[in-house]
C-alpha cells in the first residue's frame, strides 16, 4: 500500500509532539522574561500604593513617615510597629530593596532587605542625575518612574522604582534584582531541549506500536470491504474490540450475510408485494360482489313498490281487502329497505368512531329475554326451538341497545341457517370480570378458510342472489365494530352438531368498572 494509514498516523503524532515542544520553547524564550518582568513591575505599582497610604496617614498625624517609622521601630522585631512590619513582609515576600528619604530633614529609612550602601548610590546616582547606562524606562506615572537599568559596580539588572510621594517631600527608591531571569530561561531552554528530544524519541516508539495496534484492524477491514466489493461474502471479520471500530466490523459481518440473502429477500418481497395486489384485487371484487348484493336487494322491493303502486294507480285493487293487501306489500318492502341503509350508516358510524357508546349497567340474562320474545313470530315461522342457559341475573357496564343490536343480530343469523334439528341454544355465563354469551345453532359447519372472513363488510358465504335468508352481509361486520368498540372480542367456532357465535362483555363492579 503506497501510503500506509500506519505511517500517516505515526508522523501526525510526531510531528504534533515535535510542534508542541517548539512552541513550548519559542513561548519560554521569548515571553517568559517580559511576562516576568511584567510581573515584577505590577509587584513595583502595589508596593507604591500601600507605602503612599502610609505616608499619607502619616502626614495626616503631625509626623512624617521617617519619624513615624523610627518611633515604632524594634530591632528584635518582636514589637514591630505598622510601619516596619509593611517593610519587612514587602522586603521578604517580593525581595524588594527599598530607601525612603525625607527631603526636607534628609532623614532616611531602609527595609531590612537588601544592600544598603548599594541603595543610598543608587539614590545619589538619580538625585545627582549620573548617566544610567542601559536604562529602559518601562512606565511613568505623575510622581514615579519604573525603569530596568544595569548597575556597573554590581554588574547585574534591576527592575526599579524612583520618585515622590504623595506628599511631595519623600524621595523613595524600590529596587528588585533581575540576575537570575535569562540564565533561568537559558537554562530552562537548554533542559526543555533535553527532555523533549528524549520524549520524542520515546513518543515515536510508543507511537509507532500503538498505531500498528491501531490500525491492524482498521487494514483488516479495508481488505473486507475489497471482497465484499468483488462479491465475496464468505470473509469475515475476526476482531474483538469493543469500541467503534469493532462495531464497524461486526456491523460490515452483518452487511456480508444481508448481501448474501438479497436476492432471496428480493423474491419475498416480490411475492409479498404480488400478494398484496391480489388481495386488492380480492377486496374490489368483495365490493363489486356487494354493490351486486345490495343492487339485488333492492332491485325486487322497488319493484314490487312500483308494480303494486301502479295497481293502485290504475285501480286493480276494486275491493278495500286489496287495496290494503297492496299497501301492506309497498310498506314491508319499504321497510327491508330502509333497514338495509339504516345497517349500512349504522356501520359507517361505528367503523369512524362517530357513534359514541352509551355506557350503563344493565342486566344481560333479561336483555337476552327479552330479543327471544321479540323474534317470537319469526321464531315460530322457521319452526326453531329456542333455550336460554343462563344464571337469574348478570349485571354487565356496556351500551345497552347496541349490545341488544348484537344479539339480535346473532339470533337472526342462527334462524337463517338453521338445519337438522333446528335447535337454537343461547348461553350467558360470568366468569370473574367478564361475561360469555354463545349463540349456537344446529347446521351445516362453516368452511375453517371462512371463518376468519365472515367479519369482514360485504361478505358472504352463500354467494347465490336469492332472497331466502334476507342476508346483506353485514350483520356481523356490525356486530365486530359494536364489540371492537366495548374493546372486548368476539369469534365463531364449528363445534359439534352446528355452528357456535360467541362475544364477551364487561361485568359491572360495584366499587367501579
Amino acid at each position: 500500500m503506497k501510503h500506509s494509514i500506519k505511517a500517516r498516523f505515526a508522523m501526525i503524532f510526531v510531528c504534533l509532539m515535535a510542534f508542541v515542544l517548539l512552541t513550548t520553547w519559542c513561548v519560554n524564550n521569548w515571553f517568559l522574561e517580559g511576562f516576568y518582568t511584567r510581573a515584577k513591575v505590577r509587584i513595583l505599582e502595589m508596593a507604591y500604593t500601600e507605602i503612599d497610604q502610609v505616608v499619607a496617614q502619616a502626614n495626616e498625624s503631625g509626623k512624617g513617615i521617617i519619624n513615624y517609622y523610627h518611633d515604632s521601630y524594634d530591632p528584635d522585631f518582636k514589637n514591630e510597629g505598622p510601619v516596619q512590619k509593611m517593610f519587612r513582609t514587602m522586603g521578604e515576600k517580593y525581595n524588594l530593596m527599598m530607601i525612603l528619604i525625607d527631603s526636607t530633614t534628609d532623614e532616611y529609612m531602609m527595609s531590612t532587605s537588601g544592600d544598603r550602601q548599594f541603595l543610598k548610590n543608587r539614590v545619589e546616582d538619580y538625585i545627582f542625575g549620573k548617566d544610567m547606562p542601559q536604562a529602559r524606562v518601562l512606565k511613568k506615572h505623575n510622581n514615579y518612574i519604573i525603569q530596568k537599568t544595569y548597575d556597573k559596580r554590581s554588574d547585574s539588572y534591576y527592575l526599579e522604582s524612583w520618585g515622590y510621594f504623595s506628599d511631595n517631600k519623600t524621595i523613595f527608591l524600590i529596587s528588585i534584582p533581575l540576575s537570575s531571569i535569562r540564565d533561568s530561561v537559558t537554562l530552562s531552554n537548554r533542559f526543555l531541549a533535553y527532555v523533549g528530544s528524549m520524549a520524542l524519541i520515546i513518543g515515536s516508539l510508543f507511537i509507532y506500536f500503538t498505531t500498528k495496534r491501531i490500525t491492524t484492524p482498521i487494514l483488516q477491514l479495508a481488505n473486507l470491504s475489497e471482497k465484499m466489493s468483488g462479491l465475496d461474502f464468505e470473509a469475515k471479520y475476526t476482531g474483538d474490540e469493543k469500541d467503534e471500530i469493532g462495531v464497524l466490523g461486526n456491523s460490515m459481518n452483518q452487511l456480508s450475510d444481508r448481501l448474501k440473502d438479497t436476492i432471496g429477500q428480493l423474491r419475498s418481497a416480490n411475492e409479498e408485494l404480488q400478494n398484496d395486489i391480489a388481495e386488492k384485487v380480492k377486496i374490489d371484487e368483495m365490493r363489486k360482489e356487494f354493490i351486486a348484493n345490495v343492487s339485488h336487494e333492492l332491485k325486487t322491493p322497488i319493484a314490487l313498490i312500483q308494480g303494486y303502486a301502479e295497481g293502485l294507480t290504475e285501480g286493480m285493487a276494486e275491493d278495500p281487502e286489496s287495496r290494503d293487501y297492496y299497501c301492506e306489500v309497498i310498506m314491508d318492502e319499504a321497510n327491508k329497505m330502509n333497514k338495509m341503509v339504516r345497517q349500512l350508516l349504522n356501520l359507517t358510524a361505528l367503523e369512524f368512531g362517530n357513534d359514541d357508546l352509551q355506557l350503563e349497567c344493565f342486566d344481560l340474562t333479561e336483555l337476552i329475554r327479552g330479543v327471544i320474545g321479540s323474534a317470537g313470530i319469526l321464531i315460530q315461522q322457521k319452526e326453531a326451538k329456542v333455550k336460554l342457559e343462563t344464571f337469574d341475573t348478570i349485571r354487565v357496564y356496556a351500551d345497552e341497545f347496541k349490545i341488544e343490536e348484537v344479539i339480535t343480530n346473532y339470533l337472526n343469523n342462527a334462524l337463517n341457517h338453521l338445519s337438522g334439528d333446528r335447535e337454537i341454544i343461547i348461553t350467558a355465563e360470568e366468569n370473574g370480570k367478564e361475561a360469555l354469551v354463545t349463540v349456537f345453532n344446529t347446521g351445516q359447519s362453516i368452511p375453517d378458510e371462512d371463518l376468519p372472513k365472515l367479519w369482514t363488510k360485504f361478505y358472504k358465504v352463500d354467494k347465490a342472489h336469492t332472497r331466502e335468508y334476507g342476508g346483506s352481509g353485514i350483520g356481523l361486520s356490525i356486530v365486530k365494530a359494536i364489540i371492537d368498540s366495548h374493546k372486548k372480542s368476539c369469534g365463531v367456532r364449528n363445534v359439534e352438531g352446528g355452528v357456535e357465535f360467541w362475544f364477551t362483555l364487561d361485568c359491572y363492579q360495584e366499587q367501579g368498572v
